[in-house]
């Protein structure tokens, strides 16, 4: 099932020098994730000045709590920089469909 997160950073101060720090490994989870087929888009949310203040993924997980299980290892989780993560089912639309052929199938909500 797809899911998109929502991560917003922390407001406390040093948060954007210690997303810096710890983004390298945040990167190398994230290509993890697309060879194996979990991750399937995301990027940064900008501020009004074009600094990162979150993110918003698109991930396929089979179950809620394999998101879970995997926000628990995520390294902008455990480094503190993400404070709040939202996670919503999400389904993609027909004109997207070329986009994700495995998601064809899907059913599409009216």
């Amino acid at each position: 099932m797809l899911y998109a997160v929502i991560a917003h950073d922390s407001t406390d101060p040093g948060t954007f020098e210690r997303r810096m720090g710890v983004r390298p490994a945040h990167m190398a989870n994230g290509e993890k994730m697309m060879a194996d087929g979990s991750f399937l888009f995301g990027g940064g949310i900008l501020d009004g000045a074009g600094k990162m203040t979150g993110g918003v993924l698109i991930v396929d997980f089979e179950t809620r709590e394999e998101v879970d299980e995997w926000l628990r290892s995520e390294p902008y989780v455990i480094n503190k920089v993400w404070d709040r993560v939202e996670v919503h089912p999400f389904l993609v639309p027909p004109q997207f469909l070329g986009l994700f052929p495995k998601y064809q199938e899907q059913p599409v909500a009216g």
